[in-house]
């Protein structure tokens, strides 16, 4: 019985690791999914000129996965025609740092308030800002995503040790 116990608790730390290296994955996925939406914008707002919501309709389905409810949110806006408010873009997201949540509620704010060239300007200012994090955050998920989870395993198997 003790031993089942001393493997449970190394299963426990190495799940409470892995917790924390999702949490830079999911990051990492979601600023990659948000240069994507920055391509499809840009290519369909000067090419097919379709409306913005159709756009975020024909999103891959593991790009709007990776996206975590923010197109959703916006296409909740586009349909009730209210002002945008930050609380409900970024509703139910908190892995998100308060300087990037303004980047991209101005980004989300600008959609569709200019003319085609423009737009496709302010689109590739914003995709180059959005590399950026993602780059960050790739950074971020090779370095701490990986030394999460070795670092619930050694916590385990230091506990074990401790209880033996």
């Amino acid at each position: 019985m003790k031993y089942f116990l001393l493997i449970l608790l190394l299963c426990v730390c190495i799940y409470i690791g892995y917790l924390f290296s999702r949490k830079y994955k999911i990051r990492d996925n979601f600023f990659k999914a948000l240069i994507y939406l920055c391509q499809k914008f840009d290519i369909e707002i000067n090419y097919s000129r379709q409306k913005m919501k159709s756009i975020f309709e024909a999103i891959d389905e593991n790009y709007k996965r990776d996206l975590k409810g923010i197109d959703k949110n916006f296409i909740s806006f586009l349909d009730k025609e209210t002002p945008l408010d930050k609380e409900s873009l970024f509703k139910n997201i908190n892995f998100i740092k308060d300087d990037e949540k303004d980047l991209i509620y101005n980004f989300f704010r600008t959609l569709g308030r200019s003319d085609v060239e423009s737009q496709s300007k302010e689109i590739k200012n914003f995709q180059t800002r959005f590399e950026s994090f993602s780059q960050t955050s790739s950074l971020e998920q090779k370095k701490y995503g990986s030394l999460s989870i070795k670092l619930g395993i050694i916590s385990g198997l230091m506990l074990v040790v401790l209880f033996i």
